[in-house]
């Protein structure tokens, strides 16, 4: 066998190398394996050259060696006198990466090569025949043997400042290397100090609290640093499917998609809308498609798809109808509206109206459809599985806007919330946030048009290189099943799901299960407590974070009722507020400077985060206002901004967070935010209500507010309920359809003619307590019934579901 030492390659486009070499197979080199030149023999008749890198001069000194006759081919023999300073020189070289070895080319390929990175031609000529290689065990035998004899000339001082050099370099290095570890140590012994000085209760938070910080450190170093830092989330799709091709990433029903296959068919639809048929104008990358299709592997393919033609999708809510979903198209500015087959009857009765607007529609599905619907069916079948164009999904920054999401805000009808391209590029790393790996299977059952389903649920998977199992429709009675049969080990919750989990009735195999973590928002804390006393003692991470908002809040000690955990380190890398809030006023308290005052601990506030270059706010697309709405100016100084997020917030003694309440006209229920004033303008377009009033009433035993309305007939109109259920059925999704309504004779109302709603919503509905006529949402009967004194007790106790 025989090798060679060449200088490592660092091009550079101009053709000169850097300054840097690295040494390879240097583990080879102290391998005590055998070496394969043992036998004497063997050992004559090895050769050895030394070869400068490609494209290096060739010109040789004159009464030096030929460039041909370099390769100086002679027995492994020959002392050489002064020999010791060569060898000392040679091994300081292989040892800094000055070299690494190569095997040898053919006999006159050999080149004249630099003992140190920027050598000259007079160095080549000194280093002409030196040929030492691994004959012996130990790298330091094999580089000590007696150097070739026939070595040019040169003086010892010469060879001296050759070999002081690479000690240098490697003083350097190690320098480095104990400063850093000097550091570390010291970083370390404060560490200890400080918990040596906390109580004894507090050092675990204290250790949690570090851990979490340097997992997150690690994971936005991973995501925004190296090569892929400035790459898309189209981009990284495709990059991180190609590298695990065969592992499963998706299980939907009786199939399963894997990574290989998720590139493919978002490949496919891609293609596909790259080829429309004739008359229709290309799409072009900035142009915004908005997306209408259930939980199904077709949303991600076609998400993906269009983001890989640097489309902007925007998800639409699979509930919309009518008036709110032709509102959402004309927010977002969508160019055309791709909808599954499924759901094309809630885009049919719109068709005229898109049709004004310039708005294409195409259906995932073979038709046949109305005339200016196009299915891509017949596309799909023939389009190609080949990537696209690379520089179609590239963006121009990563805070350009990457997808439309919708949201309710605080009023009004649903805002088109901006998600950067870096916001979704961060949710790649969100499982492995909470402590998840690429062996877990994740439960998503959640909607995809949601950010927790498609960018926690979906995106967080494929970061972390793990398996989904997604579903259509989240089902109690069949959630332990699909875990027993996926062997599910992570579920993605929020709060109401629980809840129907511990309302199912006991069973003996309760805890047969793989589950070990449940990550989400909005679990209350006696269903917490069940659900860990029921199922086990798993791992619950409860979070808080908002669509258009960038504070964000993580419960990764398992602190029962807490959102998250706030501690002074934390709050460095995540700033946020906590303000006093007038209910009343429905805005924070403000000084006499029009200040706001931070609420002391323990004490609820609102929450709000600072809006700055590190934590930008989007904003939503249409009207400025809107996105003005939600921010504060002159908080605490007169050039400050800040997010308003709408939510009550406490903060106790030891950090921990916890959800207090939502504020202003906006209540929760169903895991959804209901605006009350788009549901009081479609109640209010009846012809037989005069005034409507909508708001969140606490319900015993459910998670949020159910919404409740108070009207006022017009003169001589009488209520009927069949026709309220219609309207509202036809023209408002499930979580937004008051369950209750309450007919006055007037709306009370304060000076500036606003209706008070704050006593309206504390009485609630109980018929013991009001006088005034009350009904029911009755989807039995498909209309609104008289809300009795027993269907108030079967309501209170469970008995009756809503």
């Amino acid at each position: 066998m025989m090798l060679r030492v060449q200088k490592a390659e660092c091009g550079r486009p101009d053709g000169s190398h850097h300054n840097t070499s690295q040494l390879v197979a240097w583990k080879a080199l102290l391998s005590r394996a055998p070496c394969p030149l043992t036998c004497a023999r063997e050992r004559e008749a090895s050769l050895c050259r030394i070869s400068p890198p490609k494209g290096a001069p060739t010109a040789s000194l004159p009464g030096s060696p030929s460039p041909a006759a370099t390769a100086m081919e002679r027995p492994l023999s020959s002392p050489s006198p002064d020999g010791f300073q060569l060898r000392l020189a040679c091994f300081l070289a292989l040892s800094s990466g000055c070299f690494h070895l190569r095997p040898p080319r053919a006999p006159g390929e050999g080149r004249l090569a630099p003992l140190l990175p920027r050598a000259s031609q007079r160095r080549r000529g000194w280093l002409a025949g030196w040929r030492q290689r691994l004959l012996r065990r130990s790298a330091l035998a094999r580089l000590l043997l007696p150097p070739p004899a026939a070595l040019p000339s040169s003086s010892s001082s010469h060879r001296c400042r050759r070999a002081v050099l690479p000690v240098v370099s490697i003083l350097l290095r190690r320098a480095t290397m104990w400063l850093t570890s000097a550091l570390a140590l010291a970083a370390a012994g404060l560490l200890g100090l400080l918990l040596a000085v906390l109580p004894g209760r507090l050092r675990p938070l204290a250790l949690a609290d570090l851990a979490f910080l340097v997992r997150a450190w690690r994971c936005r170093r991973r995501l925004l640093h190296g090569k892929a830092g400035a790459l898309s989330l189209a981009q990284r799709f495709g990059r991180l499917c190609r590298a695990r091709p065969q592992r499963v990433f998706l299980r939907f029903e009786e199939r399963s998609f894997t990574y290989g296959q998720a590139e493919r068919q978002s490949n496919r639809v891609a293609n596909a809308l790259l080829r429309l048929p004739d008359g229709q104008p290309p799409l072009l990358p900035g142009q915004t498609v908005a997306l209408l299709v259930g939980n199904e592997p077709t949303f991600i393919w076609a998400w993906i798809g269009l983001a890989k033609l640097g489309v902007v999708p925007a998800f639409l809510g699979t509930a919309l109808r009518r008036g709110a979903l032709l509102h959402c198209v004309r927010t977002c500015g969508a160019r055309a509206v791709l909808v599954a087959h499924e759901l094309f009857e809630a885009v049919e009765p719109i068709l005229p109206s898109l049709e004004e607007m310039g708005v294409a529609v195409w259906v995932l599905g073979k038709g046949p459809y109305p005339p200016h619907v196009t299915g891509l069916q017949d596309l799909l079948e023939k389009a190609s599985e080949e990537p696209v164009p690379f520089e179609l999904s590239t963006p121009d920054s990563l805070s350009d806007t990457c997808l439309y999401i919708f949201t309710s805000g605080t009023t009004g009808l649903p805002k088109a919330a901006r998600i950067s391209h870096l916001k979704s590029i961060m949710c790649l790393g969100f499982y492995q946030l909470v402590g998840a790996s690429r062996s877990d299977v994740i439960y998503v059952a959640l909607p995809l048009y949601h950010m927790a389903g498609s960018l926690l649920g979906v995106i967080g998977t494929l970061g972390l290189g793990a398996t989904c199992v997604l579903k259509k429709k989240f089902s109690a009675s069949q959630f332990w099943p699909d875990c027993r049969r996926h062997r599910v080990t992570i579920f993605q919750y929020i709060g109401e799901l629980c809840r129907y989990l511990v309302n199912q009735p006991q069973s003996p195999s309760d805890r047969e299960h793989t589950l070990r973590m449940a990550v989400g928002s909005g679990l209350r804390p006696d269903v917490w407590r069940e659900f860990l006393r029921r199922f086990g003692n798993l791992t619950i991470v409860e979070t808080y974070g908002m669509t258009e908002g960038s504070v964000s809040l993580f419960n990764y000690t398992g602190a029962v009722g807490a959102v998250g955990r706030a501690s002074w380190l934390y709050k460095k890398f995540v700033p946020f507020e906590l303000v006093r809030y007038d209910v009343l006023r429905g805005a924070p308290f403000r000084d006499k400077a029009g200040r706001c005052q931070r609420v002391k601990r323990g004490e609820p506030g609102l929450l709000i985060s600072p809006v700055t270059p590190h934590t930008p706010f989007q904003g939503y697309a249409g009207g400025r206002e809107l996105s003005e709405s939600k921010l504060l100016h002159g908080v605490f100084s007169n050039r400050d901004t800040y997010f308003n997020t709408g939510d009550l917030m406490v903060q106790d003694k030891h950090g921990f967070v916890s959800f207090w309440d939502r504020t202003g006209d906006t209540f929760r229920w169903k895991g959804e935010n209901v605006a009350t004033t788009e549901v009081g303008e479609i109640l209010g377009s009846l012809d037989s209500l005069l005034e409507v009033t909508v708001y969140g009433v606490t319900v015993p035993g459910h998670e949020g507010r159910a919404g409740m309305a108070t009207v006022v007939l017009k003169p001589g109109q009488e209520f009927d309920g069949a026709q309220v259920y219609t309207h509202v059925v036809e023209l408002l999704p499930p979580f937004a359809r008051p369950r209750f309504l309450r007919i006055q004779e007037h709306l009370e109302v304060t000076d500036t003619f606003k209706q008070k709603k704050v006593r309206l919503a504390d009485e609630g509905f109980n018929p013991t307590l009001i006088s005034d006529p009350l009904f029911f949402l009755d989807d039995a009967a498909k209309s609104y019934v008289p809300l009795t004194h027993s269907v108030w007790e079967g309501i209170a106790a469970g008995h009756v579901r809503l």
